[in-house]
Formats: structure tokens, sequence, C-alpha cells
């Protein structure tokens, strides 16, 4: 199956990938790897990618798209893939649609895990992360058993910089104006199914499965 994971920051598309990847026997595309794989291997598109990031620009997206392509070309994902964090706007849903087209391969599938703001947030700003281990902890929804100290290693616990408040906040605010857009892309497309993205972890993984399943 060819198939998109949708949702905010915090919204466990990452965590569902990971597991529905080895479930499949399918690769998780991550455009972020894409990137980072390709300038350490110093490949062409690597290079204009690494021009960019060097400058402080946004790598754009006819290289994202690139590296999708010759992604997708490898073995082990001809059976299917599943991208996450792309497209993220509609101008690359758009692109990425034109690629697949020209391959004869579109999308079957896009799979938005729909988490409401508030829990969002409860997410990402009470997560800590233990100094010793990195063993991630909540405040909120999976506190450690002695405040600031890891279960596993007594550890102290710290919160990421960018895990406060204004900058959470924004990272969602982006998300609303720029990737929102593209569940009503996808539902024109009839590719659209929504899930919600709370409660227990495997239920959600069984819930996706069915709709990769359906397939």
């Amino acid at each position: 199956m060819r198939t998109v994971l949708l949702g905010a920051p915090g919204s466990g598309k990452g965590t569902q990938g990971v597991v529905l990847a080895k479930k499949y026997k399918i690769p998780q595309i991550s455009t972020g790897d894409l990137l980072r794989a390709a300038v350490s291997a110093g490949s062409e598109l690597g290079k204009k990618a690494k021009s960019a990031m060097d400058a402080g620009a946004l790598v754009s997206d006819d290289i994202v798209i690139g590296l999708i392509g010759e992604r997708i070309s490898q073995d082990d994902a001809q059976q299917g893939y599943i991208l996450d964090g792309f497209p993220r706007n509609i101008p690359q849903a758009k692109a990425l649609d034109l690629m697949l087209s020209e391959l004869k391969q579109p999308l079957q599938s896009v799979v938005l895990l729909d988490v409401p703001f508030e829990e969002l947030m409860q997410r990402l700003t009470g997560r800590r992360t233990c100094v010793e281990c990195g063993a991630i902890y909540n405040v909120h929804l999976s506190p450690p058993k002695v405040e600031g100290h890891c279960d596993d290693c007594n550890g102290d616990l710290f919160q990421r910089a960018d895990d406060n408040e204004d900058t959470i906040g924004n990272r969602l605010n982006v998300y609303q104006e720029q990737t929102s857009p593209l569940v009503n892309y996808y539902q024109q497309q009839k590719k659209l199914h929504s899930l919600p993205g709370r409660g227990d972890v495997d239920n959600i993984t069984s819930m996706v499965g069915a709709i990769f399943d359906s397939i």
C-alpha cells in the first residue's frame, strides 16, 4: 500500500509509522531521514540540499520530491511505503501527486490521526526525557513514579528547550495553517481516512491496519 500518515506534532504518527512499517514489511519514509542520508552520502541531491541548509534556507520541494522518488524506486518499497512528514502543504501534495502519476503509482490512502488541541499541548509540553538512558515520560499522561527521576535508572528527567508552551503553540498553529488544508484536498480525492489518535496505541494500530488491509 502506498500511504501517507497525517497528523499534528504529538499525534503519534511517527510511533504508528514505525509499528506499521514492521507489521507490513514496508518502509516508513521520513523526509528528515532522507535529507540527512543524502547529505551524508554526498549524492547530487544531497549536495543541493546541503547548500540550501548551509545557507539557512529551506530545502526546495523539488529536491525533497526527487529524494522521495529515489527512495520509492528501491526494492524494499515495491510493495508499498508509509510517508511520514510529507506532504506538509498543498503545493507539496500536488507535486507528489504529479510525480506518482508519472510513475503510474498514485497514493492509495491517506490516514489522519486526529487529536484535540488540548491533548496535543499536554503530550508535547509534558514530555520529559531521562538524561541517562533516554527514556521518555509525560508528567500529565505517563508520569514517573518519583517526580523528576527515571523509573529505570533513577536518572534526572529534563524538559527539552523547545517543549515550552510558546514554541509548541507556534508549531501547532503552523500545522493548522499549512497542513490541515490537506484534509480537504485528500477528502476530495476520496483517499482520506480520519481516525481518533487518542487512547491505547495498539488499538490505534489496529484501526490503521484495518484501513491498510482494505486497500
